[in-house]
């Protein structure tokens, strides 16, 4: 089986019993609602990652932010239909406790943001485990919520 590796730095945004997701369009978790966040180039350190992705999929400026977890899963994607990968996704994951600007609940497809729908805020007890990444799943966990 193929493998496929994700390494990013995610924000946990939290409002009372709420946390921002967005909506992923492209990758293992199309269609989910995942934390915003992603993938940290070469050169780059988790919090640049941070603050560079947060911008691109929700349209805010993290200007205060502590660490929370770092952590990994594997799990099996069906890319293609004859193409089953292996997935194990790390992440480095932040409380983020400030920042500026409106969160942006719609977003345009470009070369920029390629994978975020838009975000908005979700009441965590009304989530469900299938509607979400494995990834949000296990840090939501973390934060101590139980989910359906």
């Amino acid at each position: 089986m193929k493998e496929f590796r994700q390494f990013g730095a995610y924000g946990l945004i939290l409002d009372n019993d709420r946390i921002l997701l967005i909506k992923k369009n492209s990758g293992p978790y199309d269609g989910k609602l995942d934390l915003p966040g992603g993938t940290i180039e070469f050169g780059e350190k988790p919090t640049e990652a941070l603050k560079r992705e947060l911008m691109e999929e929700v349209g805010i400026e993290v200007t205060e932010y502590q660490l929370f977890d770092a952590d990994s899963i594997t799990f099996d994607w069906q890319f293609k239909e004859d193409v089953l990968l292996k997935v194990h996704h790390t992440g480095i994951f932040f409380k983020v406790l400030n920042y500026k600007n409106e969160i942006k609940k719609e977003m345009i497809i470009d070369q920029v943001n390629d994978d975020s729908l838009g975000a908005e805020f979700y009441e965590i007890s009304k989530l469900n485990k299938k509607d979400l990444s494995a990834i949000a799943l296990l840090e939501l966990e973390k934060l101590g919520y139980k989910l359906n």
